[in-house]
């Protein structure tokens, strides 16, 4: 098997650990936190806000994600910024108001190295030909993170109201130690060498300090071109749609009191059908790449756009307005509020935001191979705007306005993505166009 393709299967494997105890986390954050505040009056903390925080400090530190890697690679950067993943599981075993902010800010500096290292080495161990492959495979592996973490919270809190210290703690301390083994994957990446001209001017001609100033650069030409001010829009909706499945639905659905006896427990599930959306879809982008990419990506981000507006239409149906804030008895339009189509709009949330960043992916790393580090750093820092901007209104706006708003720039987005793609696909008939000449000439 093709060392680069060794490599891949570790870093998906490397995040999916992490991941199963990040994802997991988010998805219970709220219900824990507000089990808490029941036990310590003194306790303040909240889990949008938690997570807001998060996805501010994770948005500005983007800016500096280059320079730092410019200086550690993108390896040594994955295994610092995955150690403040665990950082942050640990606190939950010490509640604090203060702890909790403190740890969500640290959490979001080392999520921007994470992700930035992730998606550079990504780009080096592929090539135009397996980029979509890699991207897929990856995306599959990640998401297996939503099954197991879900799948022993959905065990450890049925048949609870209320989440117990013990219960807590057992199930932090699992999920730490997860996060762990996710990191020692990270640690045994091989180091890849750039295959990008850009990155080899900027390894050759510029060090130290001078070195980090032109990645900073280089990410804010980047950052003002047409096609990626246009693909911003695409990135800044799957933030907002990130953070609405991975924290407001779940929460949204533990809180309907009318869709279960004891609806705590379909949090797990709900977690689960997401990952099996996810995984599916990025397995089947990843496998079939070939055949999937023969007419383009703009089809598949389509599919997902077609997929998330169903998901919000059911979502609107059936859970109350009130559902994001605290234990509710209020319905919407169906009487009583239904589990399973709860479950088909999680798979669909799911695989629908499979098919937005498989093709994000793919293009980032095949389109702008000259500057993949400034590509995704840019990515990460658009899409972690938008977390962050919506995890501090979903304290706020009820479940009505937030699908509103997702439905408006999920449009706006898929346009912006299908315009650029469409703008590739000239280019690269222009260029067979001139090879064409040149042979016959």
């Amino acid at each position: 098997m093709e060392m680069k393709f060794v490599m891949i299967l570790i870093l998906g494997f490397g995040f999916m650990f992490v991941f199963t105890a990040f994802q997991t986390m988010c998805n219970i954050e709220k219900t824990i936190l507000d089990s808490i505040a029941q036990e310590d009056d003194s306790f303040k903390g909240d889990g949008y806000t938690s997570l807001a925080i998060l996805y501010l400090f994770f948005s500005l530190s983007n800016w500096l994600a280059p320079s730092f890697i410019s200086f550690t690679g993108p390896r040594v950067a994955m295994v610092v910024g995955a150690s403040t993943y665990t950082l942050f599981m640990i606190t939950f075993l010490f509640p604090s108001t203060v702890l909790l902010y403190v740890a969500s800010a640290v959490l979001g500096l080392g999520a921007s190295i994470t992700w930035t290292g992730q998606g550079t080495y990504l780009a080096r161990c592929s090539s135009s030909e397996t980029i979509s492959r890699n991207s897929g495979i990856f995306w599959a592996l990640l998401q297996c993170s939503m099954f197991f973490g879900n799948l022993f919270v959905y065990y450890q809190f049925q048949d609870k109201t209320h989440i117990d210290k013990e219960t807590r703690n057992l199930v932090i301390g699992v999920l730490t130690i997860v996060a762990i083994l996710g990191i020692v994957f990270l640690a045994a990446l091989r180091f890849m060498a750039s295959n990008a001209e850009q990155d080899n001017e900027l390894e050759e001609q510029h060090t130290g300090c001078d070195q980090a100033l032109y990645a900073l650069k280089l990410a804010g030409k980047l950052f003002c071109t047409k096609k990626m001010l246009l693909l911003s829009l695409a990135f800044f909706y799957t933030g907002l749609e990130l953070s609405f499945f991975s924290g407001v639905f779940g929460s949204s659905i533990g809180f309907t009191s009318k869709i279960a006896s004891t609806p705590k427990e379909i949090v797990g599930l709900v977690g689960i059908c997401i990952g099996v959306g996810e995984v599916f879809g990025g397995g089947f982008f990843g496998i079939l790449a070939s055949k999937t990419t023969r007419f383009g990506r703009d089809p598949i981000v389509i599919a997902g756009y077609v997929m998330h507006m169903a998901a919000y239409l059911m979502t609107f149906l059936n859970l109350p307005n009130s559902a994001p804030f605290t234990d509710t008895t209020d319905i919407s339009y169906l009487d009583p509020p239904s589990a399973s189509m709860a479950l088909v709009c999680a798979f669909l949330l799911g695989l629908g935001d499979a098919c937005f960043n498989t093709q994000v992916y793919s293009m980032l790393g095949g389109e702008f191979v000259n500057n993949p580090v400034g590509a995704f750093a840019l990515f990460k820092f658009t899409q972690s705007v938008a977390a962050a901007i919506s995890f501090f209104y979903s304290s706020h706006f009820g479940l009505y306005i937030q699908l509103a708003i997702l439905v408006i720039t999920g449009t706006i987005g898929t346009v912006s993505f299908v315009i650029v793609e469409w703008s590739f696909k000239r280019e690269h008939r222009e260029q067979e166009k001139s090879m064409s000449a040149s042979l016959a000439e």
